[in-house]
């Protein structure tokens, strides 16, 4: 057998109903969607009624809110920094919010810039940023670098 002999099963897959083609054609005229009426026009779908029932997103329950004010962080792993450092896109001596967005390591500020201890960190650096997370101002520290935060709110 080869590529070009090979075919789907006999009625594995019908012939797609071709509506509003005439009178002969069984589905003419109205094509099966009746007399008038909101679903006898094209373009409509009721999403979420329930023909009366009370509609799913009625009967579960109101839960949580959104914090109006709640501060977004761009977030860095340690293990992208060292990659841009040995890379030569960033310089250990004295790594900025600013120098991170030049880098094009993070591509927005946002609220400030969250360093998180993801992957593995050797480099000497000095890093001022945002926030930071303990595990990755341990990192750092053992590394022989220094990581300061600017508020504390965001050290976690």
């Amino acid at each position: 057998m080869k590529l070009n002999e090979l075919r789907d099963n006999p009625g594995a897959s019908p012939k797609r109903t071709r509506v509003g083609r005439g009178p002969g054609s069984g589905k003419g005229k109205m094509g099966g969607r009746g007399i008038k009426g909101q679903k006898s026009r094209s373009g409509v779908a009721i999403n979420g009624y329930e023909g009366g029932q009370m509609p799913l997103y009625q009967r579960l329950p109101k839960r949580g809110f959104n914090k109006p004010n709640a501060k977004k962080y761009a977030v860095v792993n340690l293990g992208l920094i060292q990659k841009f450092i040995d890379a030569g896109k960033l310089d250990a001596a004295s790594i900025t919010e600013d120098s991170l967005v030049a880098s094009g390591l993070v591509r927005r500020k946002l609220d400030g810039i969250r360093v998180l201890a993801k992957g593995e960190f050797t480099a000497k650096a000095t890093i001022a940023v945002t926030g930071a997370s303990k595990s990755a101002v341990e990192a750092v520290s053992k590394a022989g670098g220094a990581l300061t935060v600017a508020s504390e709110a965001a050290a976690e």
